[in-house]
């Protein structure tokens, strides 16, 4: 299992402390919430962030970007070494053109799908995906309730990888604990994004820990 802290639920005012803690841990990338205020009502992570973020981080960087028009931002996120670029599938309507845009910069391309998107709109390109990245909760805010329907999506959609015997990954994002990470591992999640259960902790290494022993 592949454990993605959030940086989104980070305390900003010590981030490069937080950061460190993430070195420091047993967890395997560092996950990037990237938004524009358009696409979902927040705004997050701008590139002067993200670039001082890229020189202290020593996991590997998983950019998620609920933005309008993500390929026009495609050269700068591999300049900041990011390893996995993951855009929503409801803002792409040329997705494969992205996706091969995405792996000619040199990147794992990831498609995101909002809660309401079934994931068979995946199968036609499901072939050319690294990652498929399921939300569990709605996109633009951390700490949000687990829905459960997430379950039952990534059953289906690890089916969809077994049939065609594909590499490609599930990563799920929203509300996942302990108990929902286990369920969500279960059903055949590879990634797990973790927000506030790991930042808000009173231990978040232990946190970290217990969670690479689900």
């Amino acid at each position: 299992m592949i454990l993605a802290p959030s940086l989104l639920a980070a305390d900003f005012l010590h981030l490069a402390d937080d950061i460190e803690m993430i070195n420091r841990s047993e967890a395997d990338w560092l996950h990037l919430d990237v938004m524009d205020g358009v696409f979902v009502p927040n705004i997050s992570l701008g590139f002067p962030a993200i670039a001082q973020v890229a020189q202290i981080t020593r996991k590997p960087m998983d950019a998620h970007l609920m933005i309008v028009d993500p390929q026009k931002f495609i050269p700068q996120f591999r300049d900041f070494g990011v390893s996995v670029f993951s855009v929503q599938y409801e803002v792409c309507p040329h997705l494969h053109r992205v996706v091969s845009q995405i792996h000619e910069a040199g990147m794992k391309a990831g498609v995101a799908l909002n809660p309401h998107t079934p994931i068979e709109l995946l199968t036609d390109i499901l072939g050319d995906l690294d990652v498929v990245l399921v939300m569990s909760v709605n996109p633009g805010f951390g700490g949000q309730r687990f829905i459960p329907q997430a379950i039952e999506k990534v059953r289906r959609v690890k089916q969809m990888i077994s049939d065609r015997n594909l590499p490609t990954l599930i990563e799920l994002d929203g509300g996942v604990n302990l108990e929902t990470g286990r369920q969500l591992l279960d059903a055949g999640a590879d990634v797990l994004v973790a927000g506030n259960y790991i930042f808000k902790s009173n231990n978040p290494l232990e946190t970290i820990r217990q969670m690479k022993q689900m």
